[in-house]
């Protein structure tokens, strides 16, 4: 089992990584920096909502769950 400041560590480094890769992404089809950058925080920001939402939803649903 990890600690909680290791999985902080990793959660902020894999979101950092994605930020990073869809800013260049965005840059290379909009030829802009700033609209590559924006739109990849909103990316993240939408993303962590959703999956946010996703794992609400799927707390509430007990199929596939093995009992204790």
């Amino acid at each position: 089992m990890e600690s909680n400041i290791r999985l902080i560590a990793k959660s902020i480094s894999w979101q950092s990584s994605g930020i990073i890769v869809m800013t260049l992404i965005c840059y290379l089809i909009t030829g802009s920096i700033n609209a590559g950058g924006l739109i990849a925080v909103v990316s993240a920001a939408v993303g962590l909502a959703t999956f946010y939402l996703h794992e609400k939803l799927w707390s509430r649903i007990s199929w596939g769950r093995v009992p204790r």
